[in-house]
């Protein structure tokens, strides 16, 4: 006699989680490497994009802030889009066209058309990138998730130091240059993402669960188009507007964003109170979590953007270092970040959320030593000067950012796990687009005054305010996180 299986047993089996595999999390983690690397590895790369393509500095500016304003614009909505159509299905398309772009990139002919291929390439990040936290959300549990969590934070944090010194070794590269001649080299930071997406995709297509809202909202037009022009209208002047000479049009944008944003915050609420899913729902901030994990994320962001802007201007315009040498001499950062993010679910089982506040501390310390080495070694400033603080920095900095992703998404459900990671994702680019925007401003102005050694270590001073904010506003945490 065989035994008949309920159809409830039947239909519930069939709708089980789907399980993040752990080629499948090195997946999506590489990709979440590629944008951030591509945001800092710009850095080292400008003053030989200059020279090779006659780039003037505000056409330069376009080229870093245009791939961060249209990522930071786009990545909402990239987070609803894959709620809606399909995270894996949106995570190949994203991951395609960054291919694609990057390859643009890599042969543009012209300035322009390198400013142009910069902002398809940031706007195909933000179809990626939010996929790759909605999916983990979504496709893990329990101390799985935490896990995972832990090392997208770390594949962040790492991300950003080792985008510029990859891009100091690739600029440096001879092998492009029988095709584009000897200033060429600065096009294989972006032809070197080509082989790294074809090896994605294939491995994408195979390991990466499909996951996807249960109940998906259409795409919020009025929120969407808002949330755009309120960025647009805060990082579009303080990117552009010291190269541009701070024309009317800066001035009247920079006036125009509180009335853009307040008018953005009341559309989504009446969407929320009326039982839509808006864009950004306001009830979302009613996490505690979520709302204190981004408030500390923007300032850390912010400081940590601006310093890696700053060093690799000063290191090479400054202290005279080629970009390999300049690359190199945050190395010992690099190395630190990654050995204390190894070490950090450990530290964080054990000590919880107080790593965060030692972090900072920590930062604090290592960026004073970088700022005192730069008064007392200038312009002899490169690896050896920066080691101490560049090594301290480097710990304090891996033991703040993962546990700060982990506490923002800590809360939110996995139905909302696109617009949670669409939201976490905007606040952070939007924090590095400004801290290149308002501490590369600020250092930039002073060095005609003060010149390049004082400029730097006020500005590392400047970032020091950041770091202590993020420390103060540590103290608020609970101690455990889910």
């Amino acid at each position: 006699m065989t035994e008949t299986i309920p159809s409830h047993q039947v239909r519930s089996s069939s709708v089980a989680p789907p399980a993040l595999g752990g080629l499948g999390l090195f997946t999506v983690l590489l990709a979440a490497a590629l944008p951030l690397i591509d945001f800092f590895i710009v850095n080292v790369a400008l003053p030989t994009i200059a020279a090779d393509l006659s780039a003037g500095e505000s056409v330069l500016e376009l080229v870093v802030s245009g791939y961060g304003v249209a990522y930071a614009v786009l990545l909402v909505l990239g987070g609803r889009l894959g709620d809606l159509f399909g995270r894996r299905r949106f995570f190949l398309g994203g991951m395609a066209a960054f291919g694609l772009t990057s390859l643009a990139c890599g042969l543009a002919p012209t300035a322009w058309t390198l400013v142009v291929a910069r902002i398809a390439q940031g706007a195909a990040s933000a179809a990626m990138l939010p996929q790759v936290l909605a999916t983990i959300q979504a496709a893990t549990v329990g101390a799985r998730r935490a896990k995972a969590m832990g090392l997208y934070g770390a594949t962040a944090g790492l991300s950003m130091v080792l985008g510029q010194i990859l891009g100091g070794v690739l600029v440096a590269a001879t092998p492009l240059s029988f095709l584009f001649g000897a200033g060429g080299g600065w096009r294989a930071v972006f032809l070197v993402n080509v082989p790294v997406v074809l090896v994605g995709l294939v491995l994408a297509a195979r390991t990466v669960p499909e996951t996807r809202a249960r109940r998906p909202e259409p795409v919020d037009v009025p929120g969407t188009v808002l949330l755009a022009a309120a960025l647009l209208t805060l990082l579009a002047p303080l990117t552009e507007g010291r190269a541009a000479g701070w024309p009317l049009w800066t001035w009247l944008s920079l006036t125009a964003f509180p009335f853009v944003a307040a008018a953005f915050y009341a559309v989504e609420r009446r969407a929320d109170r009326l039982g839509r899913t808006p864009l950004v729902p306001p009830s979302l901030f009613a996490l505690v979590s979520l709302r204190r994990g981004l408030v500390m994320i923007l300032p850390f962001s912010v400081g940590f953007s601006g310093f890696m802007f700053v060093i690799a201007v000063a290191l090479q315009q400054g202290a005279g270092l080629s970009p390999v040498r300049a690359g190199l001499a945050l190395a010992p950062l690099a190395v630190t970040f990654l050995f204390t993010s190894i070490a950090g679910p450990r530290l964080i089982a054990r000590y919880g959320t107080r790593v965060v506040t030692a972090g900072a501390l920590l930062q604090a310390v290592g960026v004073g030593l970088i700022a005192l080495a730069a008064w007392r070694s200038w312009p002899d400033l490169g690896l050896v000067a920066l080691l101490p603080g560049g090594a301290i920095a480097g710990v304090g900095q891996a033991l703040q950012l993962p546990v700060l992703f982990r506490i923002v998404l800590s809360e939110v459900p996995p139905a909302r796990a696109g617009v949670g990671s669409g939201v976490m994702t905007t606040a952070q680019q939007s924090a590095l687009a400004l801290g290149v925007a308002t501490l590369g401003t600020l250092f930039l102005s002073l060095v005609p005054g003060l010149g390049m050694r004082d400029a730097l270590v006020v500005t590392l001073l400047v970032q020091l305010a950041a770091i202590a904010l993020t420390g103060l506003l540590s103290l608020r945490l609970p101690r455990t996180i889910a």
